[in-house]
């Protein structure tokens, strides 16, 4: 189980929480222009560090309100 803290609830359990995929993606300015393989490249490939990456959250079972958060994905540690 691991404990995910709200920035407005505090400490909960994760299955309060959905995940919203990798935090900082930009969305194309022109996506008709975007040839199949680029408009993919958006849609589904993520990056996969070694390390702390930002994440987004939806406490969906709590406040509602979506947050970024820093998780370690060595440890599953959260890092603000």
């Amino acid at each position: 189980m691991l404990l995910i803290v709200c920035p407005h609830c505090g400490p909960r359990d994760q299955t309060e929480f959905s995940h919203g995929g990798e935090a900082g993606r930009v969305r194309p300015a022109n996506p008709e222009v975007l040839g199949d393989a680029e408009w993919t490249d958006y849609l589904f490939m993520r990056t996969n560090p070694k390390g702390v990456h930002k994440e987004r959250w939806c406490h969906s079972a709590g406040c509602r309100k979506w947050f970024v958060t820093g998780r370690d994905t060595r440890s599953h540690g959260w890092v603000k």
